[in-house]
């Protein structure tokens, strides 16, 4: 399990679309926007991954029909997050130079939604799971489907362990990161990264 720990840590600590889209909610709306982005995404990993270790994920992505339909759904999804992001750093712009003004109350669900329908819909996180999981179970100690089970656990541990202690750094840089030309060019960067995704997503083969 050790092993398993420090792989899966560092794959959660790479850049990709979870942190920007942390860090772009955290600044909106506060640590609660960032951490419900979190919650919201670490729920959508766990539905790939406690699926993968009872088999299901194999079986979904083993139909071209299912994989295409989610592949699609979720790229679209990523794709309206990315013109969303676009839109507010195009508005941020021309916002005060006042970073007070800039912190505002999101709705619950919205971000708790965000973080999860980016994961929940990427049959990438599913393949990734599928593929990644079984490196780790061993015939020797019991059902590989509790072995899944508890190596998914693991991961979404380390997944809200990791993105607390982000979130922590980006509320202290808070008060700097939200003058209106430095948080428009990451929400800016943040529609990118997710179109980018997005695109990668939809052109992907099965």
């Amino acid at each position: 399990m050790t092993e398993f720990a420090i792989a899966a840590l560092v794959l959660i600590m790479l850049p990709g679309p979870d942190q920007a889209l942390i860090t772009r909610n955290a600044l909106v709306g506060g640590r609660s926007g960032g951490a419900l982005t979190m919650l919201g995404g670490v729920l959508g990993v766990a539905v790939h991954a406690a699926l993968a270790a009872l088999g299901v994920s194999a079986l979904l992505l083993a139909s071209a029909t299912a994989f295409t339909i989610l592949k699609i759904v979720g790229a679209v999804y990523l794709l309206w997050l990315a013109a969303q992001m676009l839109w507010s750093a195009r508005r941020t712009r021309r916002a005060p130079e006042r970073t007070d003004a800039l912190v505002a109350p999101q709705r619950r669900s919205a971000c708790l939604r965000q973080g999860f329908l980016s994961n929940a819909l990427n049959p990438k996180v599913a393949l990734f799971f599928v593929t990644f999981l079984p490196q780790f179970l061993s015939g020797d100690t019991g059902s590989p489907q509790l072995q899944g089970l508890v190596l998914s656990g693991i991961f979404a541990i380390l997944y809200l362990a990791w993105f607390s202690v982000y979130l922590i750094a980006v509320d202290r840089l808070g008060r700097w990161l939200r003058r209106p030309r430095v948080r428009a060019r990451i929400e800016q960067v943040t529609g990118m990264v997710l179109g980018a995704v997005a695109v990668r997503l939809a052109t992907a083969a099965h």
